[in-house]
């Protein structure tokens, strides 16, 4: 599988619902088509702090998403990225998807020079922790945080 890991565009907004959705019933909740546009339209604003990735398989669109968030805080002198949302479609899971979206974000922290990029998950979300594990150990409050050594 031929996987590309880029930007969000306009043209990946139905892909991107599909996901969001699911990835919104993962945990225990209902769409909301309000949150829904409201969500997808700070992703499309440029002056937003709100982003999204996609990862896209040759000849099936897009598989998976990373929505995040760019902040300032108090423990740095520059700013944090918060990975907000990751869902891969459960057809393309095991490939590596999640793995490729999160090094894309490691990279993006290096180059922008943020202080750290980190998430939350739930305790229970075991595939997901297999995965975050390889990065980082959870701080017992199961946030993970990869910390730049260059800033």
């Amino acid at each position: 599988m031929t996987l590309a890991i880029r930007k969000i565009e306009p043209r990946d907004e139905r892909h991107w619902r599909d996901l969001w959705d699911a990835y919104t019933r993962f945990y225990e909740r209902e769409p909301s088509e309000a949150l829904t546009h409201y969500t997808w339209s700070r992703i499309m604003d440029a002056a937003s702090p709100v982003h999204a990735i996609v990862a896209e398989a040759e000849g099936d669109g897009v598989v998976g998403i990373a929505n995040y968030f760019i902040h300032e805080n108090t423990s740095a002198l520059t700013p944090a990225c918060c990975l907000q949302n990751l869902f891969i479609d459960p057809r393309t899971r095991g490939v590596g998807v999640g793995q490729l979206l999160i090094d894309w974000l490691v990279a993006e922290m290096k180059a922008q020079n943020w202080s750290r990029l980190y998430w939350h998950t739930k305790e229970n979300n075991y595939r997901a922790r297999g995965l975050y594990d390889k990065y980082t150990p959870h701080s017992g409050f199961l946030r993970y945080v990869i910390k730049n050594p260059m800033a």
